[in-house]
């Protein structure tokens, strides 16, 4: 989200937008104005308690294009009805969240948290406001990777959130675009072009520049680029002990350099991510760009988004460094009105086997070892890319994760390095020193450490 500078004391601006300001732009976490469904709220006058579960982006629970498994845990458990309001915007979600937790109301039963924020919501005024999830019924927080857990550990010990996935990254590449262009289109061969070098996936996007199809763009936006740079780097927004130090991380400065070249040199299709019109998502479907720097969570966007046309078009190479970009989590808020029937769910939606699910139908690559290990995920094969071994690739890509530090103000932080910094160099020809002290001032304005 683009948030612009006021006269709100420092102090405040993070949490500056109202609640009708929310309304206006839809942004409401949950659909409803309470915070948790209601018995007999169906209108069956049965007893049936509706779940619902705010998320953002794609998590592959959903009936109609994910893995069905809302429709399977009503069955099991025929008393539950499960409904899900999805936010695009992943910036946008995690601020009516916040919203939401501040207030203690409209939440859903459960909510979606990226990691991206995981560190502000475990820190001391936030945590108090989730279930410990370590403490309910069937989980075992041993099954998760280690690092996942202790990323949703609060100080005082409590779990505040269970593990959905991970965001071990590949390069997502159109092989037809490739041929055109006169790259090499086997995957192996692909990888080899820019491996273990960022520098040298710009260089194969000026070889694709030179003889590329009309109309389209080696990469899909220099602002994901600069996230899947920084991602592959273990120096990243924050330190050690959680402060803010993205001025001075080599990480953050290798990531805008890279991002900058892409856009100056005009290799990008100039597309915001996740934007509200869709323009990014239509790109997909028209053929607008060639790659797209690609997490395992990104193969089920491909598919939603690109549509039947493309199918078969689409590989997946190595990474130029190994890296993860995303993985989310499912937290519980104790201000809704059925937190052990939530806990329950959030449990079951990400237990290994849900996992495994959703990761064949989806791409989410699971959190859980058992779920890495699963032959679900090793010998997967989306319908979607036939013939890629895409279990083998990104669960061998997990292997390769060394997890950066993350602090509570990294989600914003990124926000603005993207959204009013890469953006605005790509799109509006900003200068590079320009828009790095907008982000800077944005920073020192909204962030209080």
């Amino acid at each position: 989200m683009r948030i612009t500078s006021g006269d709100v004391p420092r102090r405040r601006r993070a949490v500056t937008l109202t609640t009708a300001g929310l309304l206006s732009l839809g942004l409401l976490v949950t659909g409803c104005g309470g915070s948790g469904g209601e018995e007999g709220d169906d209108g069956s006058g049965g007893g049936t308690i509706t779940l619902r579960v705010g998320t953002f982006g794609s998590f592959g629970f959903d009936n109609k294009t994910g893995a069905k498994l809302y429709a399977e845990y009503e069955k099991l458990n025929p008393g539950i009805k499960i409904e899900e309001t999805n936010v695009a915007d992943g910036q946008k979600y995690w601020d009516a969240m916040k919203l939401r937790l501040s207030q203690g109301s409209g939440l859903a039963d459960i909510q979606a948290i990226e990691v991206g924020y995981i560190a502000e919501a475990t820190g001391e005024a936030m945590a108090g406001k989730f279930v410990d999830l370590g403490k309910t019924e069937g989980v075992d927080t041993s099954k998760f990777l280690d690092w996942k857990v202790k990323q949703a550990t609060a100080p005082s010990g409590a779990t505040i959130a269970l593990g959905t996935d991970i965001g071990p990254m590949g390069i997502c590449y159109r092989k037809d675009l490739f041929q055109k262009a006169g790259l090499p289109t086997d995957r192996e061969e692909v990888g080899k072009l820019w491996a273990g070098d960022w520098a040298k996936f710009l260089e194969q996007g000026e070889k694709y520049k030179a003889k590329a199809p009309a109309g389209t763009a080696f990469h899909d936006s220099a602002s994901g680029l600069f996230n899947a740079v920084v991602s592959s780097q273990p120096d990243q927004y924050s330190g050690e002990d959680g402060k803010l130090r993205w001025e001075s991380s080599l990480g953050v400065m290798k990531a805008w350099d890279t991002a900058v070249k892409a856009a100056q040199d005009g290799l990008t299709a100039k597309l915001r991510q996740f934007d509200e019109k869709g323009t990014w998502n239509a790109a997909f479907k028209n053929s607008k760009f060639a790659t797209v720097a690609c997490p395992s969570w990104m193969t089920g966007i491909i598919k939603d988004q690109a549509g039947p046309a493309n199918k078969g078009k689409w590989d997946i190479a190595q990474a130029p460094v190994p890296a993860n970009w995303g993985g989310s989590f499912l937290a519980v808020p104790k201000a809704g009105k059925h937190t052990a029937e939530a806990a329950k769910l959030a449990a079951w939606l990400t237990a290994p086997e849900q996992q495994a699910k959703v990761f064949a139908v989806n791409g989410n690559i699971p959190s859980t070892t058992e779920g890495l290990k699963s032959e679900a995920v090793q010998n997967a094969q989306p319908e979607y890319f036939p013939g890629v071994p895409v279990g083998k690739i990104y669960s061998e890509a997990a292997q390769q994760i060394k997890p950066a530090p993350i602090g509570r103000w990294d989600g914003q932080v990124k926000t603005f390095l993207t959204d009013n910094g890469i953006l605005d160099i790509e799109t509006r020809g900003t200068s590079p020193e320009k828009a790095w002290n907008n982000v800077k001032k944005l920073v020192d304005d909204k962030i209080d450490q």
